[in-house]
């Protein structure tokens, strides 16, 4: 009994030690990881990368001045082409058109009719709007005899940028710069070596409109008075259907301004012609002064008859508005930052999960409208590649991938709402054009009003797969929240327009019959990820794996949240249809390659030398999440196969490819590094960078072509990689470390985990020290056994409760538990 009561003590203090020792501070972990520049950083790409979600602004720095370039996932050009409904045939006119080609036509496009069709469809798409854009240009210029530019560093863990000015007396100035993340604001100060607020070093400040407003634009108004600044309008049609003297009710606008604590004059340039010329609109000097600077920049953004030319919103900037709005910065960074962490041995992972994490935020909040391809940041053509658009065939899903594990949930909401923006769309196309139920979602599509497919061409916008893989987010969203009533009003009715097309698709006579000489519901026609387009006679358009996996995802998310919300008999029909369809899917199309074995191929007929843009014969691993490091043993030898075979040109696969390799347990560390390092741009972020030759890229390609296009938001998901490494849940059992060298320590803080749970642990010397859960649902848990077989302590609000053992532990928790569990080591 003494010693019963001895065992008991000791293991008491062994869990209070743990509990005292357990989480990452992140806040200081990010701290330790500012992004520094030690030059002026003249290009766009070299720039400071500051955010709030909604507005962005990238800071660059010439040796004469410090530039401002603002955008605004809120502001586009909201113009819209949308020619030629009544020249777009149907789903089912143009399949029985590619069905009378002559065997001899190798490509569509060979066959003139259709080339000229698929032209006429891809019109809309080839004007430049919609698009991003550019809010404008706030420039402080300096006499480069008494100042000069060293460089520039973020502070991750604050959202403060500070740049480094020397005086010709040898003095230094750091101008202190950060975005309010609760208003479209820029606040900046001038302070001395001793963090005093200091008179100002600058002498000019201007605003500049985006050097690429299109002409026929209405003319932007210009505010000098108090402040400086412009008002620009946004058409909300198209110049041949605009009248620039009236406007349209629907027209949008933007008013970038800024004000600072020394007075203005005005005055005159004095160019090279040698003839003095006044003073630019909304250009100023600036009167020197004892004054300490500061200033405020600000961007309103909204419908054109509420934003005013006249209306003067900005106040005075004082050194007092200044401290306050940066207490609340550093606030909302900090509870932003207490959401997770983690610490390794390995710093180039810890920069990579930070810095990601920051540019994150900077970029998404719930309320704005949900990023483009570049986010928050443009500047002339900058951020307006291809429309700068959305693509539903991973590229606008992956940023959001990052929100679950890493515990930001609200970051998943900009996606919710697109995919609410997209359904009236998505529904019109299944019925009008498919003559179908549900919704069949875009390939491309925009944050402006669509009344027409946005992207009615027959290849890409054949992608079944889009359909499914729109809504996935939905359904993640609800596995690891446990919310049911988003569940009930933001997942279910999207996911049921897209099983109710897909399940019509499915059931054509095309895709199931005697002619297929089996029992099976195939998908056809489709278009594989970025591989080969329409074929004649459908050779390589029918079954793709992305396709058949999204499908199994979204059908068996749909049966589960039939049965949870209980909607049985209301959807009765329906569901014995997808279970139906279910049993009888296609199975996955594989080839015997001579040096890697059989490897799954992302369509039947595919060789074992193509070269992908996108893992698509990997799907079924990531996002499909059909399988993984417990597949069955068959299986699985496929799955590392295929991984080991697959060839992949660059650009799309660095979190997608990885994210795989870290499910089924084989993913190379150090490699990954590697490309992380490559694509890394002077701003700290990772581009979309070319890999190798052979497939759609040659031996003249630019390797970084895509570089200079604008901040790709999607590598902001490269965190979810090191997640994976450190925890999975996918499929709701949690694995500690699965894809680790345990060899090197590691420790993370309440990463979120299907079902509800937050998950925290720490690997030390090569065992793990303890595991902590926070149970928000009280589901029940289901955990590998990180000790083996081992016997376990579970420990339930800091009091001891009962032992466990085996490969695969499971127990029952409550709403707001705290579970510790260690190896039962006494």
């Amino acid at each position: 009994m003494k010693k019963l009561t001895i065992n008991i003590l000791l293991q008491t203090i062994f869990i209070i030690n743990i509990a005292a020792q357990t989480g990452v501070n992140s806040v200081e972990k990010a701290r330790q990881y500012p992004i520094i520049t030690n030059k002026p950083a003249v290009n766009f790409f070299e720039g400071a990368l500051l955010g709030n979600g909604g507005m962005g602004t990238v800071v660059t720095t010439r040796p004469d001045a410090i530039s401002f370039h603002f955008g605004h996932n809120n502001v586009w050009d909201i113009r819209i082409a949308e020619e030629n409904k009544a020249e777009t045939l149907t789903f089912d006119e143009i399949v029985s058109k590619i069905k009378s080609l002559p065997p001899e036509i190798k490509n569509i496009r060979d066959d003139k009719w259709l080339k000229d069709y698929f032209e006429k469809m891809h019109a809309n798409y080839d004007k430049p709007y919609p698009r991003p854009f550019p809010c404008g240009t706030v420039i402080l210029g300096f006499d480069r005899r008494k100042t000069e530019m060293l460089g520039h560093k973020i502070d991750i863990s604050t959202g403060m940028c500070e740049i480094y000015l020397l005086n010709s007396n040898g003095t230094k100035n750091t101008l202190q710069i950060f975005a309010d993340m609760t208003a479209d604001k820029i606040w900046f100060r001038l302070v001395d070596e001793n963090q005093r607020p200091a008179p100002s070093c600058f002498n000019r400040i201007r605003i500049l409109p985006d050097k690429r407003t299109p002409k026929e634009f209405p003319k932007y108004t210009v505010t000098e008075d108090i402040s400086l600044g412009f008002t620009q309008i946004l058409p909300s049609l198209e110049p041949d259907k605009y009248d620039i003297n009236t406007g349209h009710p629907n027209d949008k606008a933007f008013r970038l301004e800024a004000r600072i604590s020394s007075p203005l004059t005005n005055g005159f340039r004095h160019p090279a012609t040698g003839e003095d010329e006044p003073l630019r609109p909304a250009e100023r000097y600036i009167a020197a002064g004892n004054i300490p600077f500061t200033g405020l920049i600000s961007l309103t953004e909204g419908s054109a008859t509420d934003i005013k030319p006249e209306e003067i919103n900005i106040p005075e900037p004082t050194p007092e508005q200044y401290l306050n709005a940066f207490e609340a910065t550093v606030a909302s960074w900090k509870e932003y930052w207490n959401k997770s962490g983690i610490a390794l041995s390995d710093t180039f992972l810890e920069q990579i999960w930070y810095h990601n994490l920051y540019f994150y935020n900077c970029a998404i909040k719930a309320g704005a409208t949900c990023p483009g391809l570049f986010a928050n940041w443009s500047f002339g053509d900058i951020g307006t590649a291809w429309h700068g658009d959305y693509h539903m065939n991973y590229n606008t899903q992956q940023p959001f991938w990052l929100s679950f594990s890493s515990n930001h949930l609200d970051k998943n909401l900009p996606y919710a709402d697109l995919v609410d923006h997209l359904l009236p769309v998505s529904k019109m196309w299944a019925e009008k054009y498919y003559k179908m139920r549900g919704a069949f979602f875009p390939h491309s599509a925009y944050p402006v009003e669509m009344t027409h497919h946005p992207y009615p061409v027959p290849d890409w916008g054949w992608e079944v797969c889009e359909t499914p893989w729109t809504v996935q987010g939905l359904w993640w969203h609800y596995l690891y929240s446990i919310d049911t009533d988003f569940l009930r009003d933001r997942t279910f009715n999207p996911v049921r327009q897209a099983v109710l097309f897909l399940v019509d698709y499915m059931k054509r006579p095309d895709a199931h019959g005697s002619q297929w000489k089996d029992d099976r519901y195939h998908i056809i026609p489709s278009v594989p990820p970025e591989l080969y387009s329409l074929k004649p006679g459908f050779r390589n358009n029918y079954d793709p794996l992305t396709d058949i996996t999204l499908t199994k995802f979204i059908f068996k998310a749909y049966l589960e949240a039939v049965r949870i919300l209980k909607y049985d008999r209301q959807e009765s029909a329906t569901v014995r249809d997808v279970k139906q369809i279910l049993e009888k899917l296609p199975d996955y199309s594989t080839v015997e390659s001579s040096e890697y074995g059989e490897i799954y191929t992302s369509v039947p007929g595919e060789t074992d030398r193509m070269v992908y843009n996108y893992p698509a014969n990997l799907t079924h691993v990531f996002p499909g999440e059909e399988y993984g490091i417990d597949a069955p043993a068959d299986i699985k030898h496929k799955l590392l196969n295929t991984y080991h075979a697959h060839q992949n040109e660059g650009g799309n696969d660095i979190v997608s490819l990885s994210t795989a390799g870290a499910r089924l347990g084989v993913l190379d560390i150090e490699k990954f590094k590697r490309q992380v390092k490559y694509c890394l741009l002077p701003n700290g972020t990772a581009s979309d960078l070319c890999m190798q030759t052979g497939g759609r890229y040659d031996d003249i390609t630019r390797f970084d072509f895509m570089a200079s296009m604008g901040i790709w938001i999607e590598n902001f998901a490269l965190p979810l990689v090191i997640n994976e490494c450190l925890m999975q849940s996918y499929d709701g059992t949690i694995r500690l470390y699965p894809n680790w060298d345990k060899s090197q320590d590691a420790e993370f803080s309440t990463l979120r985990a299907v079902g509800a749970f937050l998950v925290s642990s720490r690997l030390a010397s090569g065992n793990v020290e303890y595991v902590n859960i926070l149970s928000e649902k009280g589901q029940i848990c289901r955990l590998k056994n990180p000790w083996g077989n081992a016997a376990v302590r579970i420990t339930r609000n800091g009091t001891p409760a009962e032992t466990l053992n085996g490969d695969l532990l499971t127990f029952k928790t409550k709403a707001g538990e705290t579970v510790l569990i260690n190896s039962d080591v006494l």
